[in-house]
């Protein structure tokens, strides 16, 4: 009965959540645009089933994501696991480069999520039909997915390190905003998107809790001021790596055309 009482607590919590939605839709619908709702029973039948979805969302969340995110922090940055034994005893004092290991499970976990982020494979499908195949599907999907791996490890060391966040974000910006102007003008408004598609459904939920448990387990961090701030990373981050493909890519199809030239 725990289970179901949570169930319905959250499915009602996501009603009162979802309704304003729902009512400026059917209110510009039939007050505004004055017409019928098209296929309404499926609109109907649809919202429920965003409901449930979301509602089971949540609850998955609770269960699995959040505490496997911080199970794995406190295991990685465990003294038993990094040193040994002996590092329980308080014969090591860690560093920032004993937690090489966080960082590698950081870059494999911002790979992997944004490889499998719904929203990211839908804009890389349009993108790659609007632009007559231009842009490639797989092309954009791993460089987006490079600059979240990347950003999310590199946040990682900034938890360890207990650096400040916006030494990082302005650093990071104004390498965005030199590359703005060297990027082919094609790229340059998708890259800018490709960074709020990964903060979406799979990849925020991990990122999260990795941070607030890599906060909570090393020493000195607050989870408050420490655990937050790698989803930043993962939405600046894929800007970055978008438009160096891009600028790499076109350097390439310079160089071959230089090549034919002279051949």
């Amino acid at each position: 009965m725990g289970l179901l009482g949570q169930l319905f607590e959250l499915f009602l919590e996501t009603l009162l959540d979802v309704w304003p939605i729902a009512a400026i839709i059917f209110g510009f619908q039939f007050f505004v645009l004055k017409q019928p709702m098209p296929n309404l029973k499926k609109v109907l039948i649809g919202l429920f089933y965003v409901l449930i979805g979301i509602t089971l969302f949540l609850v998955g969340l609770e269960q699995a994501l959040f505490p496997l995110g911080r199970q794995m922090a406190e295991q990685l940055t465990d003294p038993a696991f990094i040193h040994g034994f002996q590092a329980t005893k308080g014969h090591f004092q860690l560093q920032w480069h004993d937690y090489v290991w966080v960082y590698l499970f950081a870059f494999a976990i911002g790979l992997s999520t944004t490889l499998a982020e719904p929203s990211l494979i839908a804009v890389a499908i349009k993108a790659h039909e609007v632009s007559a195949g231009a842009i490639g599907i797989w092309g954009l999907r791993i460089a987006v997915a490079m600059g979240v791996a990347i950003g999310i490890a590199l946040g990682s060391y900034r938890i360890v390190t207990g650096t400040p966040l916006h030494y990082y974000i302005i650093v990071g910006y104004v390498i965005v905003i030199v590359q703005t102007f060297f990027a082919p003008k094609i790229i340059v408004p998708l890259a800018y998107d490709s960074g709020g598609v990964t903060t979406s459904t799979v990849t925020v939920p991990l990122v999260a809790a990795l941070g607030l448990g890599l906060a909570e387990t090393v020493p000195g961090r607050s989870p408050l001021i420490d655990g937050f701030g790698l989803i930043a990373f993962a939405s600046l981050f894929p800007i970055i790596s978008v438009m160096a493909y891009a600028q790499l890519s076109e350097y390439k199809a310079n160089r071959a055309k230089k090549r034919q030239q002279r051949d």
